[in-house]
């Protein structure tokens, strides 16, 4: 019982890991994207996505990779981004569990545990993130882009980090006629987060209660 109560404490924070770094990579690349740089297809689509939509929402299936690109975690549920700042992700499966954004402060909240953790959107996460969040950061200065052609049916960007003091070590995004269907992620460990959208909205209009966390009366609330 404690080995397995172990093994699920450490997936969530694996989940709550992956999915901060790429809720703060989507909401600073947008504070950060320059939309005067010349760009072939796969970075034209960046720069109509990360220039052009400010707001999204999609369905979304997550997968954890390690370093040899076994599956250590599935994960599947709903997300919701408005620039600046602003994101949500709704956990359906394997467990339910929700991360807020609300532009100041990240909430995440485990219902099953019955805590939420909540700490400073730039709080901890290294220099280049609390930069680009700030929304003194620039594409070209924080990154260096490369376009990565087509492979399958997706045209594909890669966003390598001038730094490496920060929450991540390469970014990769596939688009599909433009849209974004991929999101990649490695982080300082070594292991690859892989999102694929599904049912995906650009601008459209997003009820602010979705970016606004009260937590529930009788739970546990750590951190600032």
């Amino acid at each position: 019982m404690q080995a397995a109560s172990y093994k699920r404490g450490r997936n969530r924070a694996q989940m709550f890991r992956a999915l901060l770094c790429l809720g703060l990579a989507a909401c600073s690349l947008w504070l950060s994207f320059d939309i005067s740089a010349k760009a072939p297809d796969a970075t034209d689509s960046l720069r109509r996505f990360f220039g052009e939509v400010h707001s999204f929402s999609a369905r979304f299936n997550q997968v954890v990779l390690d370093e040899s690109l076994n599956t250590i975690q599935e994960s599947s549920g709903t997300l919701w981004i408005e620039r600046p700042n602003k994101f949500r992700w709704d956990y359906d499966a394997p467990f339910k569990q929700q991360i807020v954004s609300d532009g100041k402060n990240i909430w995440v909240y485990d219902q099953e545990l019955r805590q939420v953790t909540v700490r400073a959107l730039t709080g901890g996460l290294g220099d280049t993130p609390a930069l680009l969040l700030s929304g003194k950061g620039r594409l070209d200065a924080d990154f260096t882009v490369k376009d990565m052609g087509t492979q399958g049916r997706l045209a594909w960007a890669r966003l390598v980090p001038r730094r490496d003091d920060g929450g991540f070590t390469d970014v990769r995004v596939g688009f599909e006629h433009g849209k974004m269907q991929v999101l990649e992620m490695v982080d300082g460990f070594g292991q690859t987060t892989r999102v694929s959208l599904r049912d995906a909205r650009e601008n459209v209009r997003i009820e602010p209660s979705k970016f606004s966390f009260t937590p529930p009366k009788g739970v546990d609330v750590v951190g600032e």
